[in-house]
């Protein structure tokens, strides 16, 4: 229960964040940066942060169910773990968002990518990190 809290607690904030970063990077707004411009991103990331969680609170479950599948796998390290999740999530983010707008490439797939990449490494990072869970049980 623990690693689906941490999944849905953190994964939305930092795949809103991600995707507000990509789309504000392909938009252009980065060519002519000072401080105020920074302080407008992150009202828009506070005042955003509410549709981050009602979007983002189903991949997040489904990325924590894939996590978990995964973790009952014996032979799954943890760290292969996270790579396999934060794969999967890379993929489905990619063909999201990228496939939609005027510009498709190579740099919008990878950039819209690490928007499911990072939140899903990072919370599955911090499930393994933190929460206590007993290995499955080996079949005799």
């Amino acid at each position: 229960m623990k690693r689906y809290l941490i999944f849905v607690a953190v994964g939305p904030a930092l795949g809103g964040f991600a995707l507000l970063l990509v789309t504000t990077y392909l938009s252009g707004y980065w060519t002519d940066t000072n401080p105020g411009e920074v302080a407008k991103l992150f009202k828009v990331f506070v005042t955003s942060l509410q549709y981050s969680y009602l979007f983002g609170f189903l991949p997040a479950l489904m990325m924590c169910a894939i996590d978990d599948i995964l973790f009952h796998v014996r032979r799954i390290p943890p760290t292969l773990r996270m790579l396999l999740v934060g794969g999967i999530a890379f993929l489905l983010a990619a063909f999201n968002y990228a496939s939609h707008g005027s510009d498709y490439g190579v740099m919008q797939w990878i950039l819209y990518g690490l928007v499911g990449f990072i939140p899903a490494t990072v919370s599955s990072w911090l499930v393994h990190k933190f929460v206590q869970e007993p290995q499955p049980a080996t079949a005799n």
